[in-house]
């Protein structure tokens, strides 16, 4: 496969993925603002978020307070901010558009007709109440986009592409989404097992679509150890590290070329290291720690991808 049709590809899945996990992020968030909390907290949410996804000092330039009208505007709809879910969701389809000759008539009418309607959208059209539905009107395109490929496109490089940008993204957010979230729930001194926590805990699970799986896994008592081990360990868990680097090891060791050797070999490390890994270990390392690690090594696996795929291959 040409390196040009598997970069847009690759990136036509990542920008998809990324604009539904923002939506998830910006979701969380905005629940959590609605509880009865001093404005400074709300404040740190929302900069805890900025900062997570790497737009702090790009927020600063353009407003002068972090408030959750500001934060959704620069982080949703903004048209100038490439990064937002507006920004994201125009990436995702002009990435299709370079390779419509690779794509089934349905992934490119998908993603096309997302990008339409997203571009009526604007915080002064979706009013707050209807905040929530915006944020599950992402949700649905992004799983309906990964729902054609998955039941149109032939399963040849292009499809491994795909899914290897897919995964490496969903698993990057998903540890960016629990580092900020745990270090902004756990030194609230609330008492455990309290209203209060229970609900924070409960908008992090529902995040990344883990309610109803937590409830059916642990049945009891929501803790923070056993949150993390869902989102960190579980193979079972769809949108977990483990399941996540699972599914990028499988895809690049389908499309492995002379110079990849490495890249799969640090992927299929990383993997290990979960596969094998105990949550006790984790929480001896600190949390924060080790997330830290994992999105570094996350970093140098994409950056390897490119390079031995996206843009020296030929």
């Amino acid at each position: 496969m040409l390196s040009r049709t598997a970069d847009h590809l690759y990136w036509m899945a990542r920008y998809t993925e990324r604009a539904e996990n923002l939506a998830r992020m910006l979701e969380v968030n905005y629940r959590m603002s609605l509880l009865p909390q001093p404005a400074d907290v709300v404040e740190q949410g929302w900069a805890a978020t900025l900062t997570i996804v790497g737009l702090m000092e790009a927020f600063k330039q353009r407003f002068e307070a972090v408030t959750p009208l500001n934060a959704l505007e620069f982080m949703a709809f903004d048209r100038d901010n490439p990064s937002s879910i507006h920004g994201c969701i125009l990436a995702a389809r002009e990435n299709a558009r370079a390779v419509r000759g690779t794509l089934t008539s349905e992934i490119w009418e998908t993603l096309n007709a997302t990008w339409l309607e997203m571009r009526t959208r604007s915080r002064l059209a979706v009013s707050q109440t209807e905040m929530g539905s915006f944020f599950e009107w992402v949700k649905d395109r992004s799983h309906l986009a990964r729902g054609v490929v998955q039941g149109t496109m032939l399963r040849d490089e292009a499809w491994h592409f795909t899914w290897l940008g897919t995964y490496l993204e969903r698993g990057d957010s998903t540890a960016r989404i629990l580092d900020v979230k745990y270090h902004l729930l756990r030194p609230r001194g609330e008492q455990t097992g309290s209203v209060t926590e229970y609900y924070q805990w409960s908008a992090l699970l529902h995040s990344v679509s883990a309610f109803e799986i937590y409830r059916r896994v642990y049945r009891d008592l929501m803790t923070p150890r056993r949150v993390a081990e869902l989102l960190v360990l579980r193979d079972d868990m769809p949108r977990s590290l483990r399941r996540c680097l699972t599914q990028v090891y499988t895809h690049l060791a389908a499309v492995t070329n002379d110079s990849s050797a490495e890249t799969e070999r640090r992927a299929g490390e990383l993997q290990a290291s979960l596969h094998f890994g105990r949550i006790e270990s984790i929480f001896e390392l600190g949390l924060h720690e080790y997330l830290v690690q994992f999105l570094s090594r996350t970093a140098d696996l994409g950056e390897r991808i490119s390079r031995d795929f996206l843009v020296n291959a030929e």
